[in-house]
């Protein structure tokens, strides 16, 4: 069996809380706090939760755009947090990440051919005739005209501005890809042919998606399986179409539940039960279960000993005493 190509393992990351008075730090924001994954070549693992949860946090962390306060990060076997910088270089080809604003990604100065060749000149030994050989030929593998070199950033959609940021990353020949908030911002037409144009050019290149959203419809369409999220850890983690069939946490019963579904007349319009309350204080987090003060099933117990994450009969991961 072929060996992950991404593992994670007890993985952190505090921010320091720091008072302007005592010019001091009391405290620590734990946006990730003892995260552990695994994600196979080929696949498309996703990410979900509510705002502030930690999955954009824990997507950089991954990367290395922020360092780690403890745990490992596997590449191919090989541990990447913490590298010198001259290996730090090959392991950025390799691992790159879209972020949720595409055009902030973009220099607004430069014409769209300097900025597909900037990761050549950084990463490559190629001459400039082979380089804007590659930025005609990513062009165009991306849907978009070799004249559109000579355009700047603005003079592009929302969807177009998609496409030009997973140029600049294809470029380089990736194998996995972060993707964080893909489609925001994005008319309900241009996200299904956005979605479509990544799974066509994961095919193509033999790629691993890791998606980060918020919206549950797109990692219901679009990943293999899927991890969410709650204050900084995973509660649940499994084969997606399971999790969404028959969700077994009760952050993520909640979550689903909170999916907008039409009714007709003459239908039941029971309410469905929805989150209530908002999350605790990242700086102050509850005792025991992080999510016990807005769980409609909280035991003693739930107070006492925070809930570790457990593979359970039908193979997914959950952190929950009602397991």
């Amino acid at each position: 069996m072929d060996h992950p190509i991404l593992e994670v393992r007890n993985l952190k990351k505090y921010f320091p809380v720091r008072s302007r008075y005592l010019r001091r730090n009391i405290g620590w924001l734990k946006a990730v706090d003892n995260v552990s994954l695994s994600i196979a070549r080929g696949e498309i693992f996703g990410i979900v939760g509510e705002s502030g949860c930690g999955k954009s946090t824990l997507g950089k962390t991954i990367l290395g755009i922020y360092k780690p306060t403890e745990g490992e990060v596997y590449f191919d076997r090989e541990k990447i947090n913490n590298l010198p910088p001259e290996k730090i270089k090959n392991v950025r080809k390799k691992i790159q990440y879209v972020y949720q604003d595409p055009g902030a990604s973009l220099d607004p100065w430069w014409r769209i051919g300097k900025t597909l060749r900037e990761p050549l000149l950084i990463h490559e030994e190629l001459s400039s005739t082979e380089m804007n050989e590659k930025v005609k030929s990513i062009l165009k593998e991306v849907g978009l005209d070799e004249d559109h070199t000579y355009r700047f950033p603005h003079e592009f959609s929302g969807g177009q501005q998609r496409r030009l940021g997973l140029a600049r990353i294809l470029i380089l020949n990736p194998s996995l890809i972060i993707f964080d908030e893909p489609t925001s911002g994005l008319d309900v037409s241009v996200q299904a042919t956005i979605l479509n144009f990544f799974k066509e050019i994961k095919g193509k290149y033999d790629l691993t998606y890791i998606f980060i959203s918020h919206d549950l419809e797109i990692i219901r369409l679009m990943t293999d399986r899927v991890a969410v999220m709650y204050l900084g850890k995973i509660v649940e983690n499994g084969d997606t179409e399971l999790i969404f069939e028959s969700p077994r946490h009760p952050y993520t019963q909640l979550l689903l539940s909170a999916i907008p579904i039409i009714r007709y007349k003459g239908e039941d319009d029971e309410m469905e039960k929805i989150i209530v309350g908002e999350p605790p204080d990242p700086q102050n987090l509850p005792s025991g279960c992080r999510f016990r003060p807005r769980c409609p099933y909280a035991k003693e117990i739930c107070d006492r000993e925070e809930p570790q994450i457990q593979k359970i009969v039908d193979g997914r991961y959950v952190a929950c005493y009602l397991d």
